[in-house]
């Protein structure tokens, strides 16, 4: 079950997609109670989902969690966050982080977002 990407962002998805899946079939239990974790943990409440995307992508870029950061970006995209408001967290984040955050911010951020509104067009 090979699949194919456009680009680095969509083969890094890939990539932790099929990850997730082997791990799955060794730890089923243990996957099942994560995933079911996370999808309360995204669920909208008082925060929308588009905010908790944009916090997970703030912690993921200070965590310098590239596979999460590449996750997330995608994640404020589909919950419909435009360019200027990834931008600013990632500002947010480069507060706390400094070099590290910002590099990761102007970099990988931004290659995800430019993959990812080429793949809508």
């Amino acid at each position: 079950m090979e699949m194919k990407a456009g680009n680095s962002t969509e083969a890094a998805l890939i990539k932790y997609k099929e990850g997730l899946g082997l791990f799955t079939e060794k730890m089923p239990e243990f996957a099942r109670s994560f995933n079911e974790f996370t999808e309360e943990c995204f669920k909208e409440g008082t925060l929308s989902q588009k905010q908790k995307q944009l916090i997970a992508l703030g912690i993921s870029i200070h965590a310098q969690d590239e596979y999460c950061i590449i996750y997330h970006t995608k994640g404020c995209l589909d919950q419909g966050c435009s360019e200027q408001e990834i931008l600013e967290a990632v500002g947010v984040t480069a507060a706390f982080g400094g070099g590290a955050s910002m590099s990761q911010g102007v970099t990988l951020v931004q290659e995800c977002i430019m993959e990812m509104n080429q793949l809508k067009q």
